[in-house]
């Protein structure tokens, strides 16, 4: 299976770049936060997570619960 990866932009709360990584790996979506694990989103980047996180889910395959 391929893993997947998304980058989404965002900043952290003194206003420096950041980025917030989403990939599938298995049977499950991993989020990879940036450095200090908080991330601050315009709606439009929150947008954008909403989306690769559907993305994500949808390659993820099916299976009895863990």
């Amino acid at each position: 299976m391929n893993e997947l990866r998304w980058r989404i932009s965002c900043h952290d709360p003194f206003g420096r770049d950041r980025a917030l990584t989403v990939l599938t790996a298995g049977d499950g979506v991993v989020l990879v936060q940036p450095p200090g694990a908080s991330a601050v989103f315009s709606p439009q980047q929150a947008s954008t997570l909403a989306k690769v996180l559907g993305e994500a889910v949808a390659d993820v395959p099916t299976g009895p619960p863990r």
